[in-house]
């Protein structure tokens, strides 16, 4: 039995003054109806990534996803530590301007190994070179997410390193892999949640922030700001907040 003093997440709206206790289900369903009692957030998530939206739903957080049309290729290449940072503010930055009064949530993430940044393939060609390049070697996947909302002025900024290291890859391996035509799409031709996990020996750093968004930091920083709060119990039942 699950203690009635376990932590639930209550989330909080600045504008619709509602805090919603969640329940406190069996641990096969907490997921699904954590998902099911979530009520009047103001979140955005500022991206058409399958992966992002994967993860904060298995956050429990409840969003809408608005997709950014910015231009990548505006953003001038530099330390890539920025370079992913002001991706991520670029794109929290047009869908601010759209829903000033909405929390936003955009990130970027890149694949750098000796200095070089590994974008997205355009072709098998492109792909077999990254694995290549990857193949027994140590690189770094680093993220820049951005969190803000215009009419309350806030915003932050900033980047989550992990460090991945790949096993030796045989020929047969990378053709195989690319075959399966998960590379495409994603930075430096891998997705550590599907298929590619098999590429991948050790990691050093979060997990989540390879997959796309680094989800601990993105948390930590909405409790802080108040958008998300947790509250210690004795019943769940939906709380109004004074």
């Amino acid at each position: 039995m699950i203690p009635k003093t376990i932590l639930s997440i209550l989330f909080y709206s600045r504008y619709a003054g509602v805090r919603t206790g969640l329940p406190n289900p069996t641990p096969s369903d907490r997921n699904d109806d954590m998902l099911n009692n979530i009520q009047h957030t103001k979140l955005i998530l500022a991206s058409k990534s399958p992966r992002r939206k994967y993860l904060l739903e298995k956050a429990g957080i409840e969003f809408d996803v608005i997709h950014s049309h910015f231009d990548e290729s505006s953003i001038p290449l530099r330390e890539p530590n920025l370079y992913a940072q002001d991706l991520s503010l670029a794109k929290a930055g047009e869908v601010a301007r759209q829903y000033p009064d909405r929390w936003i949530i955009a990130a970027d993430t890149i694949v750098i190994i000796d200095g070089q940044v590994l974008g997205k393939p355009k072709d098998k060609k492109a792909a077999h070179r990254m694995l290549s390049q990857l193949s027994g070697q140590t690189h770094q996947v680093l993220t820049g997410y951005t969190i803000c909302n215009l009419h309350l002025d806030k915003n932050t900024t900033d980047s989550i390193r992990t460090d991945v290291t790949f096993k030796h890859l045989t020929p047969n391996e990378i053709e195989w892999y690319i075959h399966t035509d998960e590379p495409f799409d994603k930075a430096g031709a891998y997705a550590i949640q599907g298929l590619g996990t098999f590429l991948v020996k050790t990691i050093n750093g979060s997990y989540t922030n390879v997959v796309g968004l680094p989800v601990c930091e993105v948390v930590e920083i909405l409790i802080q700001e108040g958008v998300l709060k947790m509250d210690q119990t004795a019943d769940h039942r939906t709380s109004i907040n004074d």
